[in-house]
């Protein structure tokens, strides 16, 4: 009898051993999430990457390879055609004009778009004990230490507006403060002073010259420059430092984020030299072919790592192209970078938001396939939020709906995006569902014909646009006319979205400026 006793007993402890192993193996699968790395190019068109334009002529077989072992997403949108309110959507999952930014962006000394109070996706990840970093252009604001706290900085578009930055003193209100536990980068665009990298807070030199330049795609504007800072080098630089940081972070036991937002191919635009006339078109095109080589040897390093399996990517765009690629050159030689939409950066039309879109993650998202869903750059943080089991709260990632569905995984999401708001650089709104899109401008709100400070064409045009984007792509069309209930029902759906404070379910919040929308999106009348 005690035999038996004794040989239960144990089996009983062996059991025990035994699903408490299963047990810990289970949560350490679950507690197994990836590294995560968004790379966001700035002004690259959706029609520049071959994946995506069959008709292109810019050859881009690195970018092409991510699409090939990972997912294509075909009806992708940034929530603003310009760069900085693009960023703040990405960063806090919320729409940029909820914010205090209402049009236009920001320059290299403006202040801090993002209070350090508003959850960004990095202090989001800091939950889950990510190492998160920002490498690249930053374009969202911080606070420079001024020489003589009397006095103010300059809007940033003039040369003498930066006398009273202290380049010895560190930033604040910058990335740190939002979650980043390592920054590098500079304040605004690469055409914009003052040139000066600043690393966890502080510049990287004190400025020693004054510099400028005007050449047709070369050109920035003059301010002060730091002695390590070389235009034509800075997103190489970028690159280098974002691979040495993955190869820092791969044997960690705890992963990473890295947000990594290029300058390019943005002006000035800049391949090196032994890029120059590689694509046989123009430097623009040399310098997305550039880019896309680089992105082949950020790739190449996770394999080398051996961390590629489970590291989700992301490749995108902060907007459509700019005309400063020189469409007329580019459609000389049979090359639209906005493929066939309509529009460019800044417009409130396609070719202003639709945007490559790319999410490569090999352990869980299958190779070689394409999503039809729209998604807007916003939803990354929803996304991020649930792959990582963080529950958000109201006032977090209001405009943010969960891509999990979309990347064919298992989801808990109980709600998916019907409805997208798209805005352009002049403040214009529009509103996209389903098939349908109003646009609450008569014209393109942006660069393109006609512009808004065109009266004379504009008046001549109906005040509002509505276009059946399935059966007219280019918006070519406008149904306004003919849809008069349709048009209501989609200016209601807009005036609540903005009005709640959140376009997701949850409880109502409040934009940073109360009613601004009522003197915007109704300008054209």
């Amino acid at each position: 009898m005690n035999k038996l006793m004794f040989l239960f007993n144990r089996s009983i402890i062996f059991l025990c051993a035994f699903v408490l192993i299963i047990s810990c193996k289970k949560e350490q699968t679950i507690e197994k999430l990836p590294n995560i790395i968004y790379i966001l190019t700035d002004d690259l068109g959706y029609g520049d990457i071959s994946a995506f334009n069959p008709n292109g002529k810019i050859e881009t077989p690195h970018i092409d390879n991510l699409a090939k072992t990972g997912m294509k997403f075909t009806d992708a949108h940034t929530s603003s055609a310009v760069c900085t309110p693009t960023r703040y959507g990405i960063l806090t999952g919320r729409y940029n004009w909820r914010s205090t930014l209402k049009s236009g962006v920001l320059t290299g000394t403006s202040k801090a778009l993002i209070p350090n109070s508003r959850t960004t996706i990095a202090s989001l990840l800091k939950k889950k004990n990510y190492n998160t970093a920002y490498i690249g252009k930053w374009h969202l604001g911080w606070d420079w230490a001024k020489k003589n706290q009397d006095s103010t900085l300059g809007t940033g578009w003039n040369a003498t507006d930066y006398k009273n930055i202290d380049f010895s003193k560190p930033i604040t209100n910058g990335p740190k403060d939002l979650g980043f536990d390592y920054s590098y980068g500079h304040s605004g665009s690469l055409d914009m002073a003052p040139y000066v990298y600043v690393e966890n807070s502080l510049p990287t030199s004190v400025p020693t010259k004054v510099t400028v330049d005007k050449g047709k795609y070369t050109w920035w504007r003059e301010g002060p420059k730091g002695d390590d800072f070389i235009h034509d080098d800075v997103t190489p630089n970028f690159f280098r430092k974002s691979i040495s940081y993955i190869k820092e972070k791969a044997s960690d036991n705890n992963p990473f984020f890295l947000y990594l937002p290029l300058p390019s191919p943005h002006t000035p635009i800049l391949p090196t030299e032994e890029w120059q006339g590689k694509s046989k078109l123009n430097p623009y095109a040399d310098f997305v072919v550039m880019i896309d080589d680089y992105i082949g040897q950020l790739t190449k390093s996770l394999q080398d790592l051996g961390i590629e399996e489970n590291t989700l990517i992301v490749f995108t765009s902060d907007n459509g192209c700019s005309p400063q690629a020189d469409f007329k050159i580019l459609e000389e030689k049979g090359h639209d970078p906005s493929g066939i939409y309509r529009g460019h950066k800044a417009d409130i039309y396609e070719g202003g938001h639709r945007v490559p879109f790319i999410v490569k993650w090999p352990s869980k998202v299958k190779s070689n396939t394409i999503s039809e869903h729209t998604i807007c750059t916003t939803d990354f943080f929803a996304t991020v939020a649930e792959i990582a089991n963080i529950k958000l709260e109201s006032s977090e990632g209001e405009d943010s709906y969960s891509m999990l569905t979309s990347l064919g995984i298992e989801t808990n999401a109980t709600e998916q995006r019907t409805q997208t708001i798209h805005h352009s650089i002049n403040g214009s709104f529009a509103i996209r569902k389903g098939d349908y899109k109003l646009i609450l401008s008569g014209g393109s709100g942006g660069w393109s014909f006609p512009r808004p400070n065109n009266k004379k064409a504009l008046d001549s045009l109906p005040k509002i646009q509505l276009y059946n984007l399935v059966e007219d792509p280019s918006e070519q069309t406008n149904i306004a006319m003919s849809n008069s209930k349709l048009v209501e029902e989609l200016t209601q759906n807009l005036t609540e979205i903005i009005d709640n404070g959140r376009s997701t379910q949850g409880l109502k919040q409040t934009n940073d400026t109360e009613n601004h929308w009522k003197e915007l999106w109704w300008k054209a009348k």
